[in-house]
């Protein structure tokens, strides 16, 4: 068994929360504003891992805190990524592990590997790309940044895609531009469709999640997995160790 500290207690907090026992996990330590508590060492004493759901602007703030306190960390925080280099640098400095990842829902991470497959098969003229993403009206970034690592996969593996346009266009779009889209209604769990349009066809891949579970329970194993490891590791890690591994 392992002991987790939660790092912002919202939704994805206390969805870990209500997951650790079943999955072999202790939380022993729940750091919000709203509780009125605040990362120490008094307060993480007991903490193996640190599993951080917070805001993209507490994420380099969160991440000194705790690497100087020497504890492993898990971001599942999302919109950081500028951010990527310092926070790399204090894992570093500290001497301790981290996993970070655009979206630990281990489905999702399945889809990458299948976009990859399939857009080296599409890889042809005849089919233009496409992209949607759909998310609740509560997140705090568009275009997730599960949107981002799928349109890196697109232009790493469609050639007549250079560049991809987030943004609402007022113009006709470039045949070298990958067009990716963002909705924010309601309770939407998540959504991402990666489309490829022809004359005479159309094929679609889509990943929906049904709730926000599959991402809880990703963030659990990444903790487990980091736990005793030192360095900064994406989630494509631990889903290659568990595919590989079982």
């Amino acid at each position: 068994m392992i002991n987790i500290a939660l790092i912002g207690y919202g939704q994805m907090g206390r969805m870990i929360d209500n997951l650790a026992a079943q999955n072999d996990c202790e939380i022993v330590a729940k750091i919000d504003p709203q509780l009125k508590s605040c990362i120490s060492k008094e307060a993480l004493e007991d903490a193996d891992v640190c599993i951080e759901f917070t805001s993209p602007d507490q994420v380099v703030h969160n991440v000194k805190k705790l690497s100087e306190l020497k504890k492993n960390i898990v971001i599942g925080t999302t919109g950081w990524q500028d951010s990527e280099d310092k926070v790399q640098k204090l894992i570093t400095k500290n001497d301790v592990g981290l996993v970070y990842g655009s979206n630990f829902s281990i489905g999702m991470n399945l889809f990458f590997k299948i976009i990859e497959q399939a857009t080296k098969i599409m890889n042809v003229d005849d089919y233009d790309p496409y992209g949607l993403e759909m998310h609740h009206n509560k997140k705090k970034d568009s275009p997730s940044g599960t949107a981002k690592v799928l349109s890196e996969i697109i232009l790493k593996n469609i050639n007549s895609k250079t560049t991809t346009q987030f943004e609402k266009l007022d113009r006709k779009i470039r045949d070298e531009e990958f067009h990716f889209t963002s909705v924010r209604s309601g309770n939407i769990p998540g959504t991402h469709l990666i489309g490829f349009d022809s004359a005479e066809d159309i094929i679609e891949l889509k990943h929906t999640a049904r709730n926000r579970e599959g991402l809880a329970l990703g963030a659990i194993k990444a903790a487990k997995w980091i736990y005793h490891k030192k360095g900064c590791f994406n989630f494509k890690n631990v889903i290659d160790d568990i595919l590989m591994n079982g």
